[in-house]
């Protein structure tokens, strides 16, 4: 009788404790935490690797695999990002195909991409429809973040770059009578014309003419003999990068002294154009020299691996990453809302881009860039 008491109170004893530290697990605050399970998070990248962009897409990568490299090396856990890569092709459809495959048969809640305007205006579409985030690191046209809440962009938009560039060249330059070129088959380049012909129309200054090509042209030479006849004051060109070089070229071979207004020259553009690209003026959001956190890391470590200097393109995809890996850390999570709640939380974060936040439509904040071709390199237009 003494030993089945005994086993009892052994057998209560037992009970008692599981239930309290049952209660204990229940009372105790939970810190929330990501879950470490010592594999890779994987990240979808929709780059234009083939096709009319691809020299900006291999640029591109470069800047996201020096991020990538960075990142898992700081990591204090097991934890890694791992790039799944699909090919665009450099059009719409590829960037399409690209997103369902990454989306639907990868099953990926991030994807970072695609690269241009035209492209990222045919995928966003389905990442927001799938509730997947997307952050396009170089697409610049205005609107296309605004069709949900999943889709991000990187660089400043057509709607915050022209008025500031046109406002700063005009005080300096006062022209009057310019003319504009640009893509019509690009999405970017389009937007971009009609940023600047509203901001003509805000200041007064009058547009002679507006001339079109489209991607792929090589020879500009009927458009530029007919502004080279209206003697304008200024010429605004919205281009992709592969057309940059070529139309700066034939206009020093034609000898228009008038000076180039040029979307998003790079240091790639400037080195391909050679003597021509002297004083032509951009309005871009990023230097090599600028002295914002990081940056002179960022540029040095790109040299001392890909042997070059890095340009734009490479340097929003860099921050993209970063960004995106901040976003992951202020989540906890892995999941797709939660990336888009603190993605649309980031503000006042400092990158090699400046201080950076997003807006409500998830567009980026920060500071553009004035700059001009003096000596063959680009530097701050003063």
């Amino acid at each position: 009788m003494k030993s089945f008491v005994f086993i009892v109170a052994i057998a209560t004893l037992i009970v008692g404790i599981s239930a309290c530290e049952r209660v204990s697990k229940i009372v105790q605050p939970v810190t929330p935490q990501m879950e470490d399970t010592g594999e890779e998070i994987s990240i979808g990248v929709v780059l234009p690797l083939t096709g009319h962009l691809a020299a900006a897409g291999a640029l591109m990568k470069q800047g996201f695999d020096l991020a990538l490299a960075e990142i898992n090396n700081a990591q204090s856990g097991n934890t890694k990002f791992e790039f799944i890569i699909e090919d665009d092709t450099s059009t719409p459809a590829g960037a399409v195909d690209a997103f369902n495959s990454l989306i639907h048969q990868a099953g990926l809640s991030v994807i970072l991409g695609p690269a241009s305007s035209t492209a990222t205006e045919a995928a966003f579409p389905i990442a927001q429809e799938n509730k997947v985030v997307a952050i396009s690191p170089t697409s610049g046209a205005r609107g296309l973040s605004a069709i949900g809440d999943f889709v991000f962009r990187i660089p400043l938009t057509t709607d915050v770059v022209v008025p500031k560039g046109v406002q700063a060249t005009y005080a300096k330059l006062g022209y009057q009578r310019v003319v504009t070129l640009y893509d019509e088959t690009d999405t970017f380049s389009t937007d971009r014309d009609k940023a600047l012909q509203e901001a003509f129309t805000v200041i007064g200054v009058e547009v002679l003419t507006t001339e079109l090509f489209q991607s792929g042209d090589t020879d500009f030479s009927a458009q530029l003999t007919r502004i080279k006849a209206l003697n304008p004051d200024a010429i605004f060109v919205s281009a992709l990068p592969p057309e940059k070089p070529g139309i700066l070229i034939q206009a020093h071979e034609l000898g228009i002294s008038a000076p180039f207004i040029v979307s998003s020259v790079t240091n790639v553009e400037v080195e391909a154009a050679g003597a021509a690209a002297e004083g032509t003026i951009t309005f871009i959001g990023w230097l090599p020299s600028d002295d914002t956190p990081g940056n002179q890391a960022f540029v040095q470590n790109y040299g001392a691996i890909y042997g070059i200097e890095p340009n734009a393109f490479a340097a929003s995809s860099y921050a993209a990453v970063h960004i995106l890996a901040e976003a992951v850390k202020n989540a906890q999570s892995t999941d797709a809302i939660s990336i888009r709640n603190a993605l649309a939380g980031i503000k006042g974060l400092d990158t090699i881009l400046g201080t950076f936040s997003f807006n409500a439509d998830g567009d980026a904040v920060y500071e553009p860039r004035i700059l001009i071709v003096k000596d063959g390199t680009l530097q701050p237009f003063e």
